[in-house]
């Protein structure tokens, strides 16, 4: 512990002391925690480490095989922290500052275009949550929920009682930021099949975002964004 060095996305390097003195202040969340934001992909989840240095955050870098088994040995080893990965939420939920600023979409609202939205994902392997975000935001985005992800990887490099999660099927969380003027817009759509191709454009940013839009959805996305150009 007195000599291990952590490494940012900056390329400079701390002691887990040092570095916890150079986040303490930004990243204590509500609860008084001290939570530690890291990729295993900077360039993969290049959105998500800047939306987080927008805030200014400090992101680390923990992109070997086995720190998924070190993340979790130091949250039991270092008192009232947390390590989470930029891409498992969005950044106002990751580190909880105050109460979320309020919706611009009512509940019936949110009810109304979710289904339209669930319909241009696959099926039963997103989950459609609105969330009430900045306009600077992205208008959706995707995310995997820290604990099931980090177990995933644990099981994929064997240890950790954590095996049987490897035959987990992959699951995300689509978020639908409703401050995003480009969601009231599909909402306010009357126009269905357009409301439709506006709502598959914009979930398709997020999966070309993520690198996980491929093959003929990766065809059509390219051939829908000429019509509507």
């Amino acid at each position: 512990a007195k000599f291990f060095l952590f490494k940012n996305t900056e390329n400079k390097y701390f002691t887990i002391e040092e570095y916890a003195q150079h986040i303490k202040a930004t990243q204590t969340d509500k609860d008084e925690k001290m939570v530690h934001l890291y990729t295993n992909n900077p360039v993969e989840q290049h959105s998500f480490v800047e939306t987080a240095k927008e805030r200014g955050y400090d992101v680390l870098v923990m992109d070997g095989p086995f720190d998924s088994h070190f993340v979790n040995h130091l949250e039991m080893k270092l008192q009232n922290c947390s390590f989470v990965r930029v891409d498992a939420d969005t950044i106002d939920k990751l580190i909880k500052k105050e109460e979320a600023m309020p919706s611009k979409l009512s509940e019936e609202q949110q009810n109304t275009l979710k289904p339209i939205i669930e319909s241009g994902l696959p099926i039963g392997k997103f989950t459609v949550q609105f969330e009430s975000l900045s306009e600077k935001d992205q208008p959706m985005i995707i995310t995997q929920p820290e604990f099931m992800r980090r177990m995933k990887d644990m099981s994929a490099t064997g240890g950790g009682g954590m095996n049987f999660m490897g035959s987990f099927p992959e699951t995300y969380n689509m978020i639908v930021n409703s401050n995003h003027p480009l969601i009231s817009k599909i909402l306010d759509e009357k126009d269905s099949e357009l409301q439709k191709k506006l709502s598959k454009q914009t979930s398709d940013l997020a999966l070309l975002s993520q690198g996980m839009l491929k093959g003929e959805e990766l065809t059509k996305f390219i051939k829908r964004s000429l019509e509507l150009i």
